[in-house]
């Protein structure tokens, strides 16, 4: 797996990232991290703004939350505030169930891609290749 392709990438950005890379990163993973470290040094030095789903805080705090540490969970909260969080609402449920019956995908996936979507992301960083089969944003994976 090579390096994340970020070329093409406006200056400032909003790219909705799924909740895989950022455990990596958080987790500092070693065998995933590294992959997606440009992403977020691109981030940190202001070249892209982030947003994440109520399915990534979701994903995100389980870990935590499953390892009974509770300032771990409240740090990565703090972290996932500080992005744009995409509000779940009916147009977006709208969107993620035409995703699911057209693409046959994951109702997290759908919430996911219905999200970036609904916000004309400019990307979705993730590390599923399910997310392929979506043609109507461009896929970092």
């Amino acid at each position: 797996m090579g390096a994340l392709d970020l070329s093409g990438l406006p200056d400032g950005a909003l790219v909705l990232v799924d909740s895989a890379p950022i455990i990596y990163w958080l987790d500092q993973r070693p065998n995933f991290a590294k992959r997606f470290e440009p992403l977020f040094a691109l981030h940190a030095a202001g070249g892209v703004r982030f947003a994440v789903t109520p399915v990534t805080i979701t994903e995100v705090l389980t870990g935590p939350f499953q390892n009974d540490d509770d300032a771990l969970a409240r740090r990565y909260r703090a972290v996932l505030e500080s992005w744009r969080v995409v509000e779940f609402n009916a147009d977006i449920a709208d969107g993620a169930a035409r995703l699911r019956a057209k693409l046959k995908f994951k109702l997290p996936d759908a919430v996911q891609a219905a999200s970036a979507l609904a916000i004309n992301a400019d990307a979705l960083v993730t590390h599923d290749r399910d997310f392929q089969r979506l043609t109507a944003l461009r896929v970092i994976s």
